[in-house]
């Protein structure tokens, strides 16, 4: 992760954006205190099916459906 002060990341910005699209993360210091964070955007999160079914059970417990069914909330789901 790079550091740069406030006053060179104005006069920087368009390469400062060129480097994170290109996945760099950098961190904007006033002061040497960091004030933000620049992050790529992430457009998709892609997830295998594996994980995807982990993730689904791992919600599943501790948000239960109770006496709602799973059929009932799709079947809800289609009608909206």
């Amino acid at each position: 992760m790079k550091n740069i002060d406030i006053q060179e990341a104005g006069r920087r910005f368009y390469n400062l954006l060129d480097d994170v699209a290109k996945g760099k993360r950098i961190v904007i210091t006033r002061h040497d205190i960091p004030v933000a964070l620049l992050i790529p955007v992430q457009t998709s999160r892609k997830m295998s099916p594996v994980s995807a079914a982990a993730e689904l059970r791992k919600f599943r417990k501790k948000h239960p459906l109770r006496e709602l069914s799973l059929r009932d909330l799709i079947t809800e789901g289609r009608r909206s």
